[in-house]
């Protein structure tokens, strides 16, 4: 079959089918872009439902959520941050993100083509921008990750008083800590080996040895929260498409 529309393997995740090259580079780059509040990428949710590049470089991306209400703020966000994602790709001469099967998905699909902003998208519905929602997931994001972060060296026997006085710089490297300093540095908070490893994500403070257990405490049921939410999704996601898309011929 003749089609101007690379066609490609399957993801590793089986839901999304890529060319070589150009279009590798776009579902690359859809892998930075994350659930605001799950704070995993859509590729490894499975929001990604397909992704085509034509000859010319014109992207494609169908994205698709786990229930046909799920929060109209969150769905602006992914498709506005793959929008970013995929036009930043060198080669890629034009861009188009389609949100599927979503109450919203009309509003948020041409808000986002126009680049318009969520308040212009939802005319009379939406108050704010969306950068204060973005902020607050991202503080959960800091906490959960210090919570990874932290368990072991707990474990390890690392005291209140020892943990508040630990740097990034001075805890062993990990996945973990290299997201935990990446969330971080995009909230704006210093990432810097020099930096304390225990922080207020809202003030940037460090947090006093006094203040270490609750500190945690709190760490981990916001980790806890978000694993399950995680879970919640990804299982409503199957339950709603139980079949991969088909392989493009």
């Amino acid at each position: 079959m003749t089609s101007s529309t690379k066609d490609a393997p399957a993801s590793p995740a089986g839901r999304s089918y890529v060319p070589a090259g150009l279009a590798s580079a776009v579902y690359t780059a859809l892998g930075t872009v994350r659930d605001p509040e799950l704070d995993e990428p859509i590729t490894t949710l499975g929001f990604v439902a397909s992704c085509t590049v034509s000859e010319e470089g014109q992207a494609q991306v169908r994205l698709r959520l786990p229930t046909y209400f799920c929060a109209p703020n969150f769905a602006f966000l992914m498709v506005a941050d793959a929008y970013d994602a995929i036009t930043a790709v060198p080669g890629v001469t034009a861009a188009k993100v389609i949100l599927d099967d979503h109450f919203a998905s009309d509003a948020i699909n041409a808000g986002v083509a126009a680049r318009a902003g969520f308040v212009a998208s939802f005319d009379g519905e939406a108050a704010d921008e969306l950068d204060d929602l973005r902020a607050t997931f991202l503080r959960k994001a800091v906490l959960a990750g210090t919570d990874l972060v932290c368990r072991p060296l707990a474990a390890a026997g690392l005291t209140p008083a020892e943990l508040a006085a630990l740097t990034l710089g001075a805890v062993p490297p990990s996945p973990e800590l290299t997201r935990l300093r990446r969330r971080r540095a995009d909230l704006g908070l210093s990432a810097s080996d020099a930096a304390p490893l225990l922080i207020d994500p809202q003030t940037g403070s460090p947090v006093t040895s006094e203040a270490v257990p609750i500190h945690l405490r709190r760490a981990r049921l916001t980790r806890t929260g978000i694993d399950a939410n995680t879970s919640i999704c990804s299982g409503m996601l199957r339950a709603r498409y139980p079949e991969p898309p088909p392989r493009i011929p």
